[in-house]
């Protein structure tokens, strides 16, 4: 099995300066593979707690290099709850990358553990009788402090259900359950890895140089 490794997260942000620099992204260091993934963005500013600047990815497997690429951009850039990470944030901003494994279908919408299983749900929305899905990743209820059903009901807000959410409802939750490899790069860290392998800082057009 492939797990996130550092060498990911490094490609993710290699992307990013690449796209603020209109270069080319250097070639990644880790192997190509077939596996579904997860891009995250966070800015921690003086020292806070670091906050969600997007977060974009695939439940369906795909190259993993293509794949980083195409979503370390997406999410930085394209999170319609966000604006578009600019090139100055960058010295602000950490990356975690997820690679998901071992999907299952749970028996119902609590067949899962909290800080163990990412969750999809699908349900009928019943008042436009729609179809509606949502994931989160493992980590997500255990860092906002949920309990199972409540992980469920902001999850069918963030599929787009609107109405009112009762037991009946959830009990119709189609859920599948996941779990995932994590890694967490802080930008001062890339630049460090960057001038170890690389000989010299990265530069970004638009940031200014060295570390805040």
């Amino acid at each position: 099995m492939v797990s996130a490794n550092r060498e990911m997260v490094v490609y993710c942000f290699d992307t990013l300066v690449a796209h603020y620099n209109s270069e080319e992204v250097p070639p990644p260091a880790f192997d190509e593979g077939q596996h579904p993934l997860f891009v995250t963005w966070k800015k921690a500013v003086n020292g806070g707690e670091p906050r969600l600047r997007g977060c974009i990815g695939t439940l369906e497997a795909r190259c993993i290099i293509n794949g980083f690429r195409d979503y370390a951009l997406t999410s930085a850039l394209r999170d319609r709850r966000f604006p578009p990470i600019q090139a100055k944030e960058l010295p602000y901003l950490e990356c975690t990358v997820s690679i998901l494994t071992n999907y299952e279908t749970a028996r119902n919408y609590l067949d899962w553990e909290v800080g163990k299983h990412g969750i999809i749900i699908e349900f009928t929305d019943p008042d436009y009788n729609t179809r509606r899905s949502a994931t989160y990743l493992p980590e997500v209820a255990a860092h906002e402090g949920w309990t199972k059903t409540e992980a469920i009901d902001s999850l069918m807000r963030k599929a787009g259900y609107s109405g009112t959410i009762t037991e009946q409802l959830r009990k119709r939750i189609q859920l599948t359950r996941y779990q995932s490899t994590l890694y967490t790069m802080h930008y001062s860290n890339y630049v460090a890895y960057v001038k170890t392998t690389r000989g010299a800082a990265p530069t970004i057009n638009g940031a200014k140089p060295g570390n805040h």
